[in-house]
């Protein structure tokens, strides 16, 4: 678990990867931590929260300032080459959702 992001208030976009790991690590770890270095240079990053269970389920939200910026970090190619690894190796199922917040609420928030 990474902690919960603190964000700008909405509207901002998120996308959303949830997938089911594959047995062993196979180099995931280190590709994880460089893709997490590297998101967090790209324009238009927010923040990030992320876990997973002992399962293999996991979830990752990024958070970016709009589509645009989601869009143009799918295209990274380092990303990219990541993407093709997991599709091959790291996944046996995953699934990516974007979304516009439109609202955030929480403890100490204006509760937009």
């Amino acid at each position: 678990m990474t902690g919960i992001a603190e964000l700008p208030e909405p509207p901002y976009t998120a996308v959303i990867f949830s997938s089911l790991r594959t047995e062993g690590d196979q180099g995931y770890g280190v590709m994880g931590a460089r893709m997490q270095e590297l998101a967090k240079s790209q324009p238009g990053y927010l923040g990030y929260e992320s876990a997973r269970d002992a399962n293999g389920f996991g979830i990752t939200v990024s958070y970016w300032v709009d589509d645009d910026a989601a869009r143009a970090w799918k295209k990274v190619h380092e990303h990219s080459v990541a993407q093709q690894r997991g599709k091959e190796v790291w996944y046996a199922d995953y699934q990516v959702r974007v979304a516009t917040v439109q609202r955030s609420y929480g403890p100490g928030s204006s509760g937009s």
